[in-house]
């Protein structure tokens, strides 16, 4: 690390999702940092993925979400992580816990710039969807479906009920029940995220 360079560590709750958040920087931002020599960002992104999840592993965690931003110099790493197994909710705790494994193991290899923002945070209650066994898993909860495109010829976000997944053993569609009854199936293709909409009827009572 350079010198003048300062860590900065915030642990909260954004919205009902626990959160660490862990950035190194300069400590005045008058001042740039250069990138660490030898590592490029988008093509090695696989490899820290893997790295990630074998790094969760031993830790008992599972990734739910991987989501990059930001640039070369100073890239942004946003995490969603859940237990595994998935039994009970994740802590202030265990993003701190997460995040202080990661940014140690990304430190020791220089796999990321210097001037790095991690981001770890629970599910949430809007938790997406992205492995064939999360749509199993949330049969029978609203969610909704944001496309790249109109869907089914109705909308680029549709909100129903999950029925699971379609397309033979592929998983390539979401069976979805509308709102208005219709079932529908929507290409995975088609789809940009889908995320669990919260009850808030249930919630309240």
């Amino acid at each position: 690390m350079t010198a003048g360079g300062a860590r900065r560590y915030i642990e909260g709750v954004a919205g009902a999702a626990a959160v660490a958040f862990f950035e190194w920087g300069m400590a005045s931002p008058a001042f740039f940092v250069g990138s660490r020599q030898g590592v490029d960002v988008k093509t090695d992104r696989t490899g820290l993925q893997e790295g990630f999840a074998e790094q969760l592993a031993h830790l008992g965690y599972e990734i739910v979400q991987l989501q990059w931003a930001g640039n070369a110099q100073r890239p942004v790493v946003r995490l969603r992580v859940e237990h595994e197994p998935p039994n009970r909710p994740v802590s202030l705790d265990d993003c701190a816990r997460v995040s202080r494994r990661l940014e140690a193991w990304i430190d020791e290899g220089a796999r990321l710039p210097e001037r790095y923002v991690l981001e770890v945070s629970s599910p949430g209650m809007d938790r997406p969807l992205t492995r064939d066994r999360d749509f199993q898993r949330f049969r029978g909860r609203r969610v909704a479906v944001r496309g790249t495109q109109v869907l089914c010829g109705r909308a680029s976000r549709l909100e129903g009920e999950l029925l699971g997944l379609a397309g033979g053993g592929d998983g390539s569609a979401i069976r979805l029940r509308l709102n208005e009854g219709d079932e529908v199936e929507v290409p995975r293709t088609a789809v940009r995220d889908v995320r669990l909409e919260q009850d808030w009827s249930q919630v309240i009572r």
